[in-house]
């Protein structure tokens, strides 16, 4: 018999130390119940809460009701695989997203999965759910996010770390609305992520192509749980999401974090509680889906000089029912967030769009991030619009009106002719001052209401062409230049009339 080599002696040996038998002692659960996204297992051992649990079938679930004889899973992937009998195994891992800026122009799913038909991202694994940064490494909201929508940055203006909502019903312009900030943070340095909750995966790929044509997929990562996908999945999309951007914003980084929508994500919440055996409270959401929503969007802040210096800037967009903001979600989220944006489903079939109701919109904290020369130049616009709508609904009914009267009314007829924008049109902020500023000082009363847009913008190329450092400085933070209304008025009047007056 011919002696064995020792070289295959040794490879043997180093191939036993490897064997892991540990792997055999391992308890192991198996499924008892399975459907709608939840699977129903027994066996595991003090299971964590939230930690995912691997199936002999190959899907990935997360351990989320701990019951005292059995464990509710929520099926994260390969849902369609998991049957009655089936094995599992407890990981004692969290649900993670790999993070890297290799991610900026990815679609992807909240696992980092691939949803735009190239190789999977590269990144370093982190847990979906953290904490909200403490109080004491948060910084007040110092500096604008400017949105290039001129009645948003105007009247409802937004801080760098704020929570704004956007709401109104469906198909009044919302998502539209989003992607036009997004659009519009090409050349600002502001990273974006924008997380699609619950939508037909034909209209994810009509917003990724939309963000493509507008130049923005580039900084810009798309996280989708399209409306195919089980609940568990759907609910975890804005927290991955919410994740990304922390790990851009502990770079030091700016970051727009985009929720569409959040009223989806309440319907998944409220479908795997229900599924779940949990107690339904009011329209049978659970009693925690305003903890739910409170703790993602605390994780939104602006951070100090200490801490990195980041901000993250959060837009969940919540749809309404026949424009009824006290329902209960949009109720919720109103309390939670730092201000609104209102869109009007009246205004938007009047062609009044971007259809923002300023009115019924407010931003409690973004005032103080407004440069100087913004907030001198639209320091009167919400009182002056309010002015404007009243006394436009009583010229409805038929009333004769006085000469100031009328004066007043066209004026605002301008100003809301300027308002109306068109989609992926971003507003330079310097020409917005010379927009509010012609306004109210009636350089553009030689204009009929139905002229002024046509007119107006071509002129504000023309004047700021003619005068370039003026409008730098017009568009700084610092404080406005010393007489800075004059020179305006001398340039714009050359650049819409030929001559000044």
């Amino acid at each position: 018999m011919t002696p064995e080599p020792a070289t295959g002696i040794a490879g043997r040996l180093a191939a036993l130390e490897r064997v892991d038998l540990g792997l055999a002692l391992r308890p192991r659960g198996a499924v008892v119940e399975v459907g709608d996204g939840v699977a129903q297992v027994v066996g595991l051992r003090r299971p964590g809460y939230e930690h995912l649990v691997r199936f002999d079938a190959g899907a990935q679930g997360m351990a989320y009701d701990l019951g005292t004889a059995r464990t509710g899973v929520v099926l994260l992937s390969g849902a369609d695989r998991v049957r009655a009998g089936d094995g599992c195994v407890l990981t004692h891992e969290l649900p993670s997203v790999p993070v890297s800026p290799a991610l900026l122009g990815r679609v992807i799913d909240p696992t980092g999965a691939p949803l735009d038909g190239h190789a999977a991202p590269l990144g370093t694994p982190r847990a979906v759910f953290q904490p909200a940064p403490e109080l004491m490494a948060r910084d007040h909201v110092r500096r604008p996010l400017i949105t290039g929508v001129m009645v948003i940055d105007v009247a409802v203006p937004i801080g760098r770390g704020q929570r704004q909502l956007l709401i109104g019903d469906r198909n009044v312009g919302k998502t539209s609305l989003a992607l036009d900030v997004v659009a519009a943070q090409r050349d600002t340095g502001v990273l974006c992520v924008y997380v699609i909750i619950g939508q037909p995966l034909s209209r994810i790929l009509r917003i990724a192509d939309r963000l493509e044509r507008a130049g923005a997929r580039g900084h810009t990562v798309v996280v989708a749980a399209d409306a195919a996908q089980t609940p568990g999945l759907q609910y975890l999309a804005p927290y991955a999401g919410a994740t990304i951007a922390e790990s851009f914003r502990d770079a030091g980084r700016d970051v727009l974090v985009i929720y569409d929508d959040l009223t989806k994500h309440a319907d998944a919440y409220r479908e795997l509680a229900l599924l779940l055996g949990r107690p339904p409270g009011r329209e049978a959401f659970p009693g925690d889906i305003f903890y739910i929503h409170a703790e993602l969007l605390e994780r939104a802040t602006a951070m100090s000089p200490a801490a990195g210096g980041g901000s993250v800037t959060a837009l969940p967009i919540v749809e309404t029912t026949g424009s009824d903001i006290s329902a209960y979600i949009p109720t919720n989220l109103i309390s939670i967030t730092d201000g609104q944006v209102y869109l009007d489903a009246a205004r938007f079939e009047r062609n009044l769009r971007p259809a923002v109701d300023i009115g019924k919109s407010v931003s409690r904290i973004g005032g103080a991030a407004q440069s100087p020369t913004v907030r001198a130049a639209a320091r009167n616009v919400r009182i002056d619009m309010a002015r404007f709508e009243a006394l436009e609904a009583l010229t409805r009914v038929g009333l004769d009106v006085d000469p100031a009267t009328l004066k007043a009314l066209e004026r605002g007829r301008r100003l809301r002719e300027l308002f109306r924008q068109p989609p992926l049109s971003a507003r330079p902020v310097a020409e917005q001052i010379l927009a509010i500023t012609a306004v109210a000082r009636g350089w553009l009363n030689g204009l009929a209401p139905g002229e002024v847009r046509a007119a107006f913008w071509p002129a504000a190329a023309r004047a700021r062409a003619a005068a370039p450092e003026l409008f730098e400085r017009l568009a700084a933070t610092g404080p406005p230049p010393e007489g800075w209304q004059d020179d305006l008025q001398r340039v714009f009047e050359v650049a819409l009339t030929g001559s000044p007056r």
